[in-house]
């Protein structure tokens, strides 16, 4: 069986387990940092919970194969784990896997209202720039929508009303800084609104919807940062965007 992960389940991952190993002694950060050499190296692997092939670790033949490829059967882990969890399936097994990758990513939940409160101009300067440096039609539709309402529309379940709200509560300081910019840019607000609308678009056109639509955009926001305050920025920037303008239906 072809070993293919999509983007839409590689993007889910990385953002629920934050860029960081899932094993519950670890998380190590799974970039290294660009220097005056090079860029940033990506140092995650991507585990299968029940193995890619009948014979593999963690083994099922009675597992389906086109669902081994998912989300819900990865788990994003260190170098050093993905290989040590893959040599001991016994110690390590379906049950043991699931349960780290549980865990994490309720931890990395956890740890969004306490990030959120310390997302200063610093953090959404960093995101904000890297989404205004691609290219894209400007947009400048800004019309405020009932989040509820639109939630409906698009879908959403109660787990991303959870990022939603710590996203909206984060909605005035955000709004404040793109004033602040806009001040000495005008066209900044239409070029940020147009670089998500373009990533939106773009991720509909491969069929993602509802929450692995929010999911992916959530990731993008962060520009694919495993730095937990970048992400809670990216994440702020999103709600402020949902909430102000039609990035989603409404």
């Amino acid at each position: 069986m072809r070993r293919y992960i999509r983007q839409k389940d590689l993007k889910i991952l990385w953002g629920r387990a934050a860029g960081h190993c899932s094993h519950p002694d670890c998380s190590q950060d799974c970039i290294l940092e660009a220097d005056e050499h090079e860029g940033n190296k990506v140092l995650c692997k991507i585990a299968h919970i029940v193995a890619h092939s009948d014979t593999g670790p963690r083994g099922n033949p009675e597992f389906p194969e086109d669902k081994r490829n998912e989300y819900e059967n990865l788990i994003l882990l260190c170098p050093t784990h993905h290989d040590i969890v893959d040599a001991k399936p016994y110690k390590y097994d379906i049950a043991t896997l699931q349960k780290w990758k549980s865990d994490h990513e309720q931890s990395v939940r956890e740890s969004l209202p306490k990030l959120m409160l310390e997302v200063t101009f610093a953090e959404l300067e960093v995101v904000t720039n890297a989404i205004v440096s691609s290219p894209a039609e400007p947009v400048t539709d800004f019309t405020v929508t009932d989040p509820s309402k639109k939630m409906e529309k698009n879908g959403l379940s109660e787990r991303v009303h959870f990022s939603l709200s710590l996203g909206l509560g984060k909605a005035r300081e955000v709004s404040s800084f793109v004033e602040h910019v806009a001040s000495r840019d005008v066209g900044f607000p239409e070029r940020l609104k147009a670089g998500f609308v373009e990533e939106y678009n773009r991720l509909w056109e491969d069929g993602l919807r509802s929450d692995d639509l929010f999911e992916s955009l959530r990731v993008f926001s962060a520009m694919g940062s495993s730095d937990f305050k970048q992400q809670a920025a990216g994440l702020a920037v999103l709600c402020y965007l949902f909430e102000k303008c039609e990035v989603f239906q409404s």
